[in-house]
């Protein structure tokens, strides 16, 4: 039964944040002068997975991405916002995570910040060393770069940019 009510949290969570970011008229593309940008705020917990996955499921309808950018834009930003859960946040529960969307007549975007310590995100271990392979972690990065269109580091590594060109079904 406990688990019933955190599924229904999580939908309640994830509905609330797809009305904020969903368009009125799904067949419309934004204005070049109208950039649109919404963000959302989430709990350090597994859960807020759901909501961003649910997220990128309206915004890849809306703008009718095609299923192989939407595959890129689904793992490369879960796993920003996985890397801000456990390894930014260390999962403490007092600490945000928020994750901004936008998008222009080209691309669509998406920034994950997180309230942990940062990280030195310019080196890195090569996870297809040989000697990486075995790991069970430490692929997000690499995923999220060969991912997205354009990646970017700031704030000494609490936030990441990804960047996804549109291109349409």
């Amino acid at each position: 039964m406990k688990k019933d009510s955190k599924k229904k949290a999580v939908k309640k969570v994830a509905k609330k944040a797809v009305k904020k970011v969903a368009k009125k008229n799904p067949n419309s593309k934004p204005k070049k002068a109208n950039m649109s940008k919404q963000q959302l705020e989430l709990q350090s917990a597994s859960d807020s997975i759901h909501v961003v996955e649910k997220l990128i499921d309206t915004i890849c309808s809306n703008y009718k991405v095609n299923e192989d950018h939407y595959g890129n834009i689904l793992v490369a930003v879960t796993e920003a916002v996985n890397n801000a859960i456990y390894h930014g946040n260390k999962s403490n529960p007092t600490k945000k995570i928020y994750v901004t969307f936008s998008s222009s007549p080209k691309a669509i975007s998406f920034t994950v910040r997180d309230q942990g310590e940062g990280f030195d995100y310019k080196h890195l271990p090569d996870p297809t060393d040989p000697v990486n392979l075995e790991k069970p972690n430490g692929r997000g990065v690499f995923l999220m770069q060969h991912l997205a269109d354009d990646v970017k580091f700031s704030e000494k590594g609490r936030c990441v940019s990804l960047s996804f060109a549109i291109v349409a079904n």
